[in-house]
């Protein structure tokens, strides 16, 4: 089941090796706790992880354990029937219910839960039952449990603001998705992969992003990962150019993008020439150091005047 809805995209080293862990965690069948910065698609991952399980026939349930008010989390997760408390004018079914006709919970943010509602979770993680309130006997479910944190939750167990036994419940499988930052690789590839969705989606043709741009594109940190890539590509179709995407078509929301076209060329000398330094002179390996072709490497050496003996003693560049 090898889809652009339930892979994980990326040509990096981290995403190949994801995609040969994913598959056997999902097998596993076991709690799993996803980590990473946001936007980094960590409830794209839950559900590959459903889609590649045995309960991918099954629903996949999601909640944000940070904007359920802490009042309101056990009702939500649990249920409750008509007439248990002050408002309760008809009677709903907990997610952990909904879930727990074999499918998924996915519990995204689980590190915003506070102590009281950690507890209700711990109760579901070990009895594998529910407790409505209001009912008077537990309905039994069975479903697997996967949650998501952007938070460093070693960190608040040590702080004692998670439980250790709970954090040892969630953290029996793992997975850990990097920055796009840390794998300027995957940086064009999903650009192009949400200017193709875009593109089908309005009957639009717009190109990826010309020389110049990339360059620029490729060397912004992305604070806010894919999410902010997707982002990006979504305000260019707000008036879609025809062609390929230039500079003067970055949309005035990305002033950080721009003020990051506008540095670049202060020091695009200065690393090229360190990742020269850095690899001896292997235009080919600088090349991928800067995640650039080589061509575009020969080019700005070229606009730079760089060569290794200065620009008193010019060389020859042997074919790259």
């Amino acid at each position: 089941m090898d889809t652009l809805e339930t892979r994980l995209l990326g040509d990096s080293d981290a995403m190949v090796r994801l995609r040969t862990i994913v598959p056997k965690i999902a097998r596993s069948d076991a709690p799993t706790l996803i980590t990473g910065s946001t936007g980094t698609g960590k409830e794209h991952c839950a559900r590959t992880i459903h889609a590649l399980s045995e309960r991918q026939d099954a629903p996949f349930v999601a909640i944000n354990c940070g904007a359920i008010p802490d009042s309101l989390f056990e009702a939500e997760l649990f249920g409750f029937e008509r007439g248990s408390f002050t408002g309760a004018v008809r009677s709903q079914t907990g997610k952990a219910v909904v879930a727990g006709a074999g499918g998924t919970l996915f519990l995204d943010e689980v590190g915003e839960l506070s102590p009281f509602s950690q507890v209700k979770l711990l109760r579901l993680l070990e009895e594998k039952e529910v407790q409505p309130i209001g009912r008077e006997k537990p309905v039994k479910v069975d479903l697997r449990v996967i949650a998501a944190t952007n938070r460093d939750v070693e960190r608040q167990v040590e702080e004692g603001s998670f439980r250790a036994d709970l954090y040892y419940r969630l953290n029996v499988a793992r997975v850990t998705l990097p920055d796009l930052a840390e794998r300027a690789e995957d940086i064009l590839l999903y650009l192009r992969h949400f200017i193709e969705s875009f593109n089908c989606r309005r009957g639009c043709t717009v190109a990826a992003p010309d020389a110049e741009l990339i360059d620029v594109l490729l060397h912004y940190d992305w604070p806010g990962n894919i999410r902010e890539v997707r982002n990006f590509v979504e305000a260019i179709f707000i008036d879609p150019p025809r062609g390929a995407i230039r500079m003067d078509h970055i949309p005035d929301a990305f002033v950080r993008l721009q003020r990051s076209f506008d540095a670049s060329g202060k020091d695009e000398r200065a690393r090229i020439r360190a990742a020269l330094d850095r690899t001896d002179w292997n235009r080919a390996e600088a090349a991928r150091a800067l995640s650039w072709s080589r061509m575009t490497l020969y080019r700005k050496m070229t606009k730079y005047e760089m060569t290794r003996g200065g620009p008193e003693g010019p060389e020859e560049y042997p074919a790259l």
